[in-house]
């Protein structure tokens, strides 16, 4: 009793059992030993259910001597009977513990045992409803444990009482195991409890009636007539109709049944036949009962439950099999109705949205593959026709099915992969290709490591040793590294995460295969910037290698397999996940204590001086993961702590130092140098100007650093961050708190947290008042940013011991008292100090915003004080408070000041127009909706300037300033004057962010202190700092705001506080607050329905808060309770938003449709929110069908918001794609009441589209209707079993395509394709066609003919895009379309009078032909076709012109697709084989139709857009040799076109007509293209330069201008290369343009087309051996590659380094063998370009002139002091708009790069200047810029930093750029001997 310690009892207990068993017999009888028995009974029944002591005494008490056992079974018994005695309910769970415990550890007598739990199970049953939620989840466990507790009872029962003497119905047990039966039933009955109770219920119920029943085998026969609904009262016992007469009702409960079912496989013996023919029919049975209730049981966890039944049941009929009949083997065949239907089931449910019932579908597919194999054991599995069925069926689906790789799966290891490919020899290509979706990886990798395993083992078992590796390696390795080098990035980065490494754990010896193939190309496939190349691949495949053991980097390194040199160039690749291979190379393996080489350090190093720069969240988090990998425990530290033992351990230390080479010690400063110079590097990033992105990257690594070597007391650490810490960096630190990003600021307060100590301590008293005085300053700032700073500083600053003398000194003489209390934490006081001050301003603040807000606004917007109060308290542990008493008054003084606050600032976010409540004019309608406005809100203001309205900008002669502690001034003013004595225009913007935020912070204040309410309240009222009585006061609050605020900003950020409330009423005890969200939500739902005249709920704004203040009560309800609140309010609302009556008041139904929408699209509801979506696509569709409008627009959002749910998000632009649908079988099995509503609904519409009189009534519900059904797609798999059959839907939805509305006929066609089964396609498509008219028809209505031919368009295209055309059947089934499309050609010319219907038909003619062109040898079966189309095109309006204007209706979209069908004729029958073959076939193909000339002369623009389209696109495939085999005729085509594009290039008017030709210009070959131009259009090749550079220089289409100065480019190169001469001022032109297509604010396209220009000029003018443009043009252009480097935009600067690619290329070819960079990213591509430039500058002698160019660059060309005063301007002007800003560039990056090379290069020359004037004419200019900066820096105000941050940063900048410069130049100056000496330094 005295030991505290667990493991000490422990011992002590084992150390008892020993000393008994060395007693004699005698003492046995001992009153002593009986007495410590009965200890150890009582020590027993005391301790929890989980300790572990209690497992220890029982396994000790076991092994006594058998004289003792009795003795202490008689203890144990006393106590057990005692202890089931209890009566108090709300003990029994210990009993129950405790009495499973003894069942489980001892076998001891059982009535009391019943007897406790008989009365235990009724108590639970009356006391069901009683207690609030927490009262009763627990409740719901306990029962739990009772109803599993009797379980145990029973079976131990059986297993000890031999015989049947208990089955008396005298006998005790007998009447105890009626009562627990009967408890159990009532228990299965009742829906009210938990579901894992009522299972539980179903399992016992079988079993107590299995124990219970004689004979046994009649069981299966009552089990299945209950299920079935046939019991026979007299063939049934007495006793079971008395405890279970509820059982033998004629239809049960759908989840009773369920329940039942899952009882009985549970339960029951399937195995050895023992149940016999009785049980083989239960088994069947139970199969058609699952069966028929899965289409009933749709809510999710009912659903759950019932697959993992089916799972039990496939279990249940292998078992059953093994021994069962031969009828048996016949009904579980493959082939019969259970497993067909069973199938259904799969393919209905694999891709269910809940993971659970996918696993389990998985699982009965396999099963249902081994019940099929037992039947037909023996026979050939591989020739089964069942496998050869499914096989063929699986394969013919899409990829996109989830299911289908799971079930694939299983049939590979039925079947063999073998099998499987000599099908289809692609599918490892198709499955890998899959890989580029996130979603079906996972799943695509699984069905991969399936199938390479099993031919694995195949090989290994048919083939020789050694001859299977290389056809195995052709399978599954080869196309992968296809993919590896030149797949899409998704793709690439998926299949090595996913498949990489389990092809690697099946064939290790796969790797060195891999990395032959891959270097032998690595040097000539680097990669780019979209593909990894071989080397990418390479870094992929030996970082995935090493990370999973199977190399060792030291390996690789030294045995050559990869050299430094092509790591580094990995490091810095221009594809960003190369970097990240390669850095994971370096840092990720298997061993956690490998030891870091110096060179991994270097490496690693030289990696972080180009990569911290990332755009890319998900690149940055990579290599912050990777950096800490390389840091933490699993490499530096764990190794240095092994290190350090070493040390200490000599004999050890010898063998380790043979091994590494090195002494531990030198390893251990080799660490600490190394993460000595990371942290250096990491705070140098952090500069004045450094981007977002660097900066998180830095500080995110410093805390990784900072968290893994916190030092434990007494351990030795390799490095120290706190001690790497100066006053410098710590500054630099707090810097970043001013960051405008939340995260930055988030990562340095973290980081500065870390380190406070020494923070804190390197911070001067002065300093410390001052950043205390910033942060009350910025506290009140306008910029919404300044105040979360402020909250920074504030939360940084309360962790100073002496804040309290050094800031708080003024207020600290009001409280003595606190000063002398040393108890206190200095934190604790510190916090509460700030928290008194900042209340004790916003309290004066409200006052002076009650008589004028607009001052507030333009002031102090009181908001930040607010949100700095909620940071303080945020980060206070209010655990162990000292200062309670004065806690309190605070809390209660802040939940004052926030209503008062919210009183000020609610009327302009409740108002009806919160956006614009100032006028902004003298506007009599302004000035009279304004006095609407405050009529409706009442301001608090008691000025006049709500009373009228007024211009702003009137001079002001009174000011307000406002200071800490200072009274507030009065001043009813209208214009206000800011802090700075200047004018302030206050805008509307400016009120209004005043109020909303007011409001936010005022709820997470709120929100904020509701968390202080203890939990547990039964404790004393006083212990919490908040009252019940206050906590219900602020949930009165927010309900106010949430219905009320019309702004939603207010109220979205009022629901984040409320939120925190509801969390809070939900986790307390106290029943009055807990039952609040009931009754809360009550009275909102009585509101809505009210309708009352006098309600203010906001009927507009979809609602505002009502639907959000729902939301939050809903998403408080337990995830695993019933979700009764849920239910309720959903069946409100459906009723609500589907009226009964017609005649209510509609705002009801728009409320509930607005709330329904918010309730379908939060995610926190899940899968319980599913059951409703039927009734709310019903409220949606009726609603669009009102006429009110109102509920139309919230229908049609509702309708949005199901679509989404249903089907998914939608990720991809293709309208068409499956990724976001659903087979038609899966839709209707999951919503089954949707199917008789829509058949329903569409039956409406049809009905009155046929009848002539009502031709033009639209349906507007038809537009939704066809919406969900084109959202539905065919699938292989459905077949015959399902009552939901969609063929009902296929004549209703062909007369939707009679519809009026052009959009409803279009979606017509794309609905009816889920409804044709794919075989089906052909039939309806002839019957479609054969509906058509006849031109001798009487009365041809248009509108239907478009809508037929739409559909059959649609079912075409889909039949053409499925994998089907292969078979001859389909080839058959084509050529018997087309012959019947030849029948209604006439609908294709002109007897058809209407153009849409001929558009329409010429657009199937297209889908053919294109499909026909694709496939040529099909093509020339069918010269018919081409003759028709030959003819139709001929006798067009194309040959002989439009007689009419393009006005009238469809003449443009007939054009367009007559011309769509002339290309692909025309492709088609080119070319000289059809043109000279003498076949009769190839003659009738070959008649001359329109040449593409023809086309290009149309009048119409259109007509020559589609034709210029396909020849520019001809021409890239030509110039790229990509024309496909069989189409080189199109070649043919393009001969002897130059004349007609030159023509059209003088005379085209249409803007993209125009581009298109200068493209194909472009495209062409110049020496084809410069002789034609000046025989047709008389135009030299300078006059055509000259052309070209004025359209790039004058037009008005940016992308004209991008073409001509490409087109420009070109024709220059040609001539220089050519030896022609071009004027200088010409080049003059063209450099300018191209400076000024590099301009910062221009279009992203302007920009990559000056990148590509740049690119193809690099080798012939920027690094020739000679100055071709002279020295100032070509550093002009290299300027702007050095701007392109740097622009925002990661397109741009991938553009420009390839320039740097071209130039690294260059210099590789010439010099050879030394390593070059080539494929290097923007931050490695900048410093190599500077690089590059010095080096040329030394190879032109250019030096003395080029130097003094690069200086001008480094100081810089920008006015400092206009910069700074527009920057102010611009910040005093826009609240929000930060304006062209580049959030990349980091100008001193550039500065420092180009400082390095410039010093490099006059090092390495002795560069010496003849005549220093221009040297001194820069340093005068330098001076004068140091000047202006200081005195600038000078003039800002204290802080700068904070207050005037953008300024600030330019002049911090500007400071470091002249100094830098005047360093240089001082050095050109000196002579050679201090220059030596200086570089030096």
């Amino acid at each position: 009793a005295q030991l505290r310690n667990g493991i000490q009892q422990i011992q002590c207990i084992k150390q008892i059992i020993p000393l008994v068993k060395q007693m004699d017999q005698n003492s046995a009888c001992d009153p002593m030993v009986k007495a410590c028995l009965d200890v150890l009974g009582e020590m027993y029944f005391s301790l929890g259910v989980k300790n572990p002591l209690k497992k220890v005494l029982a396994s000790s008490l076991n092994g006594l001597p058998e004289q003792l056992m009795v003795s202490a079974v008689q203890s144990f018994v006393c106590c057990l009977r005692e202890e089931l005695k209890t009566t108090d309910v709300y003990l029994y769970r210990k009993v129950l513990d405790n009495l499973a415990s003894c069942m489980e550890d001892f076998s001891l007598g059982t009535q009391f045992q019943f007897l406790f739990l008989c009365a235990c199970l009724s108590s639970f049953f009356h006391r069901k409803n009683h207690g609030n939620r927490i009262v009763q989840t627990q409740l719901m466990h306990d029962l739990l444990i009772a109803i599993k507790v009797s379980m145990m009872l029973i079976q131990k029962l059986q297993e000890n009482i031999q015989g049947s003497l208990w089955k008396h119905n005298e006998s005790f047990v007998w009447r105890s195991m009626c009562s627990l039966l009967k408890s159990s039933t009532n228990f299965l009955m009742d829906a009210m409890l938990l579901q894992t109770v009522q299972t539980t219920s179903g399992l016992a119920v079988i079993l107590f009636t299995k124990a219970m029943y004689e004979p046994a085998e009649e069981l299966p026969s009552l089990i299945s007539a209950l299920l079935l609904g046939t019991v026979e009262p007299s063939g049934v016992p007495e006793w079971f109709l008395r405890h279970c007469g509820v059982l033998c009702m004629a239809k049960l409960p759908d989840s009773v049944l369920l329940f039942l079912c899952h009882g009985a496989l549970a339960m029951l013996d399937w195995k050895n036949g023992s149940m016999g023919e009785n049980g083989e029919k239960l088994l069947l049975d139970i199969a058609s009962v699952l069966l028929s209730l899965s289409s009933e049981l749709k809510e999710s966890s009912v659903a759950t439950s019932l697959s993992r039944t089916l799972a039990i049941w496939t279990n249940s009929g292998m078992a059953a099999l093994v021994s069962g009949s031969p009828d048996l083997k016949t009904k579980l065949n493959g082939n019969s109705d259970v497993i067909g239907k069973l199938l259904e089931y799969i393919y209905t449910h694999w891709d269910h949205p809940l993971d659970a019932i996918r696993h389990q579908t998985k699982l009965i597919f396999k099963n249902l593959l081994q019940i099929h194999q037992t039947t037909i054991a023996g026979s050939n599995e591989k020739s089964d026709p069942f496998f050869a069925r499914l096989i063929k069926h699986l394969l013919s689906l899409d990829w996109h099915v989830k299911g289908k790789y799971a079930s694939l799966g299983s049939l590979v290891e039925c079947v063999g992969t073998e099998n499987i490919l000599q099908l289809d020899r692609t599918i490892p290509v198709q499955i890998l290709d899959v890989m580029n979706d996130q979603s079906l990886a996972p799943y695509a990798s699984d069905l991969l490591e399936t199938m390479f395993t099993n031919h694995k083992v195949h090989f290994i078992v048919s083939c020789q040793e050694g001859t299977w590796i290389d056809q195995w390696h052709n399978i599954w390795v080869s196309p992968l590294l296809v993919i590896l080098c030149e797949g899409n990035h998704d793709q690439t980065t998926y299949i090595i995460d996913y498949y990489l490494p389990k092809l690697l754990k099946c064939n290790p010896d796969s790797l060195s295969y891999m990395i032959r193939i891959l270097q032998a190309s690595a040097d000539a496939n680097l990669g780019s910037c979209r593909t990894r190349g071989a080397l990418g691949a390479l870094m992929a495949c030996l970082r995935a290698a090493r990370a999973h053991g199977h190399l060792e980097l030291s390996n690789i390194m030294s045995s050559g397999l990869v050299s430094t040199g092509c790591i580094k160039q990995g490091l810095v690749h221009q594809h960003s996940q190369v970097c990240i291979d390669a850095l994971g190379l370096l840092c990720e393996t298997h061993r956690s204590t490998e030891i870091v080489s110096l060179e991994e350090m270097q490496l690693i190093q030289f990696f972080m001086l180009y990569n911290l720069n990332n755009q890319s969240p998900s690149i940055r988090q990579q290599i912050i993961s990777l950096l800490r990998k390389v840091i933490s425990n699993c490499k530096i530290q764990e190794s240095s702590q092994v290190l350090y033992k070493l040390e200490q351990n000599k004999t050890k230390q010898e063998v380790f130092e043979n091994a590494t080479k090195m002494p531990p010690l030198r390893i251990l400063q080799q660490y600490k140098d190394f993460m000595s110079s990371v942290c250096a590097r990491l705070f140098e990033v952090l500069f004045p100007g450094s981007s977002h992105p660097t900066r998180f990257s830095a500080l995110s690594i410093l805390d990784s650093i900072a968290e893994i070597f916190s030092v434990p007391k007494g351990q030795a650490q390799v490095f120290q961050l706190d001690k790497e810490m100066d006053s410098a960096r710590v500054q630099t630190l707090i810097h970043c708190l001013a960051s405008t990003f939340e995260e930055v600021k988030i990562l340095a307060f973290r980081l500065l947290m870390k380190l406070r100590d020494v923070a804190l301590n390197l911070q001067g008293s002065e300093n410390l008042d001052l950043l205390f005085q910033v942060a009350m300053d910025l506290s009140t700032s306008t910029k919404p940013y300044d105040c979360v700073t402020a909250s920074y500083l504030l939360n940084f600053l309360v962790h100073h011991k002496g804040l309290q003398n050094i800031c708080l000194g003024k207020w600290l003489e009001h409280n003595p008292q606190m000063k002398e209390n040393t108890s206190v934490s200095a934190v604790e006081k510190n916090t509460l100090a700030v928290i008194e001050l900042l209340l004790m301003n916003v309290e004066e603040e409200i006052l002076q915003a009650k008589k004028s807000l607009l001052q507030a606004a333009a002031s102090f917007p009181m908001y930040g004080r607010v949100h700095c109060i909620t940071g303080a308290l945020q980060q206070l542990s209010f655990n162990n408070l000292t200062l309670v008493s004065e806690w309190k008054e605070v809390v209660s003084r802040l939940i004052l000041m926030s209503y008062s606050l919210s009183a000020v600032v609610s009327p302009v976010v409740q108002s009806s127009s919160p956006e614009g409540l100032i006028p902004m004019d003298s506007d009599p309608e302004s000035a009279g909706r304004l006095q609407m406005i405050l009529h409706e809100i009442q301001p608090q203001d008691t000025n006049d300037y709500f009373m009228q309205a007024k211009i702003l900008k009137e001079p002001c002669k009174e000011e307000s300033e406002k200071l800490i502690g200072q009274a507030p001034i009065e001043n009813t003013c209208t214009e206000i004057r800011g802090k700075d004595r200047q004018a302030c225009d206050v805008t509307a913007q400016m009120v209004l962010v005043c109020c909303w935020r007011s409001m936010k912070e005022v709820s997470l204040l709120l929100g904020t202190l509701c968390k202080l309410l203890p939990t547990q309240t039964t404790s004393e009222p006083s212990d919490g700092l908040i009252t019940v009585e206050q906590v219900k006061n602020i949930g009165d609050y927010f309900k106010h705001h949430l219905l009320q605020s019309r702004h939603r900003g207010a109220f979205e950020l009022a629901y984040a506080g409320f939120v925190q409330l509801i969390e809070m009423l939900s986790r307390c005890n106290n029943e009055s607050l807990h039952k609040m969200p009931e009754q809360w939500l009550s009275c909102v739902l009585e509101e809505i329905k009210s309708c009352d005249p006098s309600s203010t709920l906001c009927a507009t704004r979809r609602s505002a808060g009502i639907p959000f203040y729902i939301q939050a009560l809903l998403a408080s309800e337990p995830k695993k309770s019933k979700t009764d609140l849920l239910k309720m309010t959903m069946k409100e609302l459906i009723s609500l938003a589907v009226p009964v009556n017609e005649s209510l008041s509609v705002i009801p139904q728009v409320h509930a449709l607005n709330i329904l929408r918010a309730l379908y699209r939060d995610t926190r509801l899940g899968e319980n929110i599913m059951p409703y979506v039927a009734d709310g696509i019903k409220a949606s569709i009726l609603g669009f069908m009102s006429p009110v409008w109102a509920v139309r627009n919230s229908s049609t959002l509702l309708f949005s918001a199901l679509i989404t749910r249903i089907f998914g998000v939608k990720r991809g632009k293709d309208e068409n794609s499956k990724k976001n649908r659903m087979t038609g079988r899966e839709f209707f099995s999951r919503f089954p009441s949707l199917y008789p509503f829509l058949l329903k609904q569409l039956e409406v519409v049809t009905n009155t589209l046929d009848s002539e009189a009502e031709e033009l009534k639209i349906h507007s519900s038809l537009f939704l209707l066809l919406l969900i059904l084109g959202r539905l797609y065919p699938s292989p798999m459905d077949g015959s079993h399902s009552v939901l059959s969609t063929a009902p839907f296929v004549p209703l939805i062909v007369r939707c395509g009679h519809s009026p509305v052009y959009r409803c006929r279009e979606m017509s066609g794309r609905a009816l394709v889920p409804f044709v089964m794919v075989n089906e396609v052909p039939h309806t498509v002839l019957a479609l066609l054969q509906g058509l008219p006849d031109p001798s028809s009487h009365c041809i209505r248009q509108n239907s003919v478009h809508g037929t031919l739409l559909q059959v368009f649609h079912l075409l295209q889909s039949y053409l895009e499925s994998n089907q055309f292969a078979s001859l059947d389909f080839q058959k089934e084509l050529v018997n379309i087309i012959t019947c499309m030849g029948t209604k050609l006439w609908l294709a010319k002109r007897l058809n009078p209407c153009f849409v219907t001929r558009a329409a038909y010429l657009d199937i003619l297209v889908m053919l032909s294109t499909h026909l062109e694709k496939f040529p040898k099909q093509g020339m079966q069918l010269p018919d076709f081409w003759e028709e189309m030959n003819k139709v095109i001929l006798e067009s309006e194309l040959v002989s012109g439009v007689p009419c204007s393009s006005a009238v209706p469809g003449v443009i979209q007939y054009l367009q697709s007559i011309t769509k069908l002339v290309i692909p004729v025309l492709s088609a029958t080119a070319g000289p084989d059809t043109q000279n073959s003498g076949s009769a076939v190839a003659q009738r193909m070959a008649k001359p139709s329109l040449s593409l000339a023809h086309l290009l002369h149309c009048e119409f623009h259109e007509v020559r857009l589609l034709a210029l389209e396909a020849i520019l696109l001809w021409f890239k495939q030509r110039n790229s040799k990509q024309i496909a085999e069989g189409r080189e005729g199109v070649l043919y085509l393009l001969i002897d076109l130059e004349d007609t594009l030159l023509t059209m290039a003088l005379k085209e008017t249409n803007p993209q007509c125009f581009c298109k030709v200068l493209e194909i210009l472009y495209n062409m070959d110049f020496r084809n293209v410069l002789p034609k131009a000046e025989c047709c259009i008389q135009m030299n090749p300078n006059e055509l330069l000259t052309w070209s550079l004025n359209l790039a220089d004058n037009s008005n289409s940016p992308e004209c201008q991008t073409i001509a100065l490409k087109f420009a480019s070109k024709l220059i190169i040609h001539l220089l290369q050519n030896h022609q001469q071009i004027s200088e001022e010409v080049m003059k032109k063209w450099v300018q343009l191209i400076v000024f297509f590099c301009g910062d604010e221009q279009e992203t396209e302007m920009l990559l087309a000056a990148a590509e220009v740049l690119k193809s000029i690099t080798p012939f003018l920027l690094i020739s051996e000679k100055l071709i443009l002279g020295l100032s043009d070509t550093l002009g252009l290299w300027k702007c590659v050095i701007l392109l480097l740097q622009n925002e935009d990661l397109v741009v600067r991938d553009a420009a380094a390839e320039v740097i690619q071209v130039a690294q290329s260059e210099k590789k070819s010439n010099e050879g063998t030394e390593f070059a960079f080539r494929i290097v990213n923007a931050p490695m591509a900048l410093d190599l370009a500077f690089g590059i430039l010095c080096e040329l500058l030394q190879r032109w002698r250019q030096m003395c002139a080029g130097v003094p160019i690069l200086l001008e660059w480094l100081l810089g060309d920008s006015d400092l002091k206009r910069d700074v005063e527009t920057s102010a301007l611009e910040e005093d002007d826009s609240l929000f708009d930060k304006g062209e800003v580049n959030f990349w560039a980091e100008k001193l990056t550039h500065v420092r790069q180009l400082r390095k090379h410039l010093l490099h290069l006059i090092s390495v020359t002795h560069l010496t200047f003849p005549d220093h004037g221009e040297l001194n004419q820069l340093s005068r200019i330098a001076l004068d810029q140091a000047q202006l900066t200081e005195h600038l820096l000078g003039a800002l105000p204290q802080a700068p930093e904070f207050s005037k941050t953008p300024e600030f940063t330019r002049l911090a900048i500007q400071k470091e750029r002249v100094l830098v410069c005047l360093k240089i130049l001082d050095l050109l100056k000196s002579d050679s001997t201090c220059r030596s000496e200086n570089l030096e330094k």
